[in-house]
């Protein structure tokens, strides 16, 4: 793959969205919440003890839905519930219109008023448009591109990343440690959904 990128990924910054543990490995990553492979991303990455950074890539032409979405987080993130916003886009990605959002905000005990206007606002667009430059500069060409130690890897987490980051190596193909008790379809990768690759 040709090496794109025309500046390294900035390091977590001060107004990133982050969560996971202080001392977990850090994840950069760069994603779109109307992307199938950034939802199997976010499944993937959910239970592991990795420190989360999310940015927006939020392009236009590969889903017409990206932006709005990406907006619609950051507007969320000004009432304090980005992180909830997010598990909420991804848990649920058939299910990303208007109304839906909506629906979203007042099951979150957020002020539908004010995330409408945020979510509208120059200050909130500017914020998703520095991360995607920032992605692109850094050579994200695909969504979601995750970034550890400033090395890229394009796509949802593999048993090579999970490796690079130290987690347990007790994954099924998905990503994600095989639970005994898991129900027989999310053992055999929920074939037939957006999850399988």
């Amino acid at each position: 793959m040709t090496d794109l990128r025309s500046a390294p990924v900035p390091p977590p910054r001060p107004d990133d969205h982050i969560r996971g543990p202080e001392d977990g490995p850090v994840l950069i990553m760069y994603a779109d919440f109307a992307c199938p492979r950034c939802a199997l991303a976010h499944e993937r990455l959910r239970d592991q003890p990795v420190r989360l950074v999310f940015r927006h890539l939020a392009l236009k032409a590969k889903h017409a839905r990206a932006v709005p979405l990406a907006c619609a987080a950051e507007a969320a993130a000004a009432q304090g519930a980005f992180w909830p916003m997010y598990d909420a886009l991804f848990g649920d990605p058939g299910h990303l219109d208007d109304p839906h959002l909506w629906a979203r905000c007042e099951r979150l005990g957020l002020d539908v008023e004010r995330f409408e206007a945020d979510r509208r606002s120059p200050a909130v667009a500017e914020r998703v448009s520095r991360d995607v430059r920032d992605a692109l500069r850094a050579g994200a060409t695909a969504t979601p591109t995750l970034f550890h130690e400033g090395v890229l890897h394009a796509g949802p987490p593999d048993a090579e990343l999970i490796a690079r980051l130290g987690l347990p190596a007790t994954m099924v193909r998905f990503g994600f440690r095989e639970e005994a008790n898991a129900p027989a379809d999310r053992r055999a990768g929920r074939k037939g959904n957006t999850y399988e690759q």
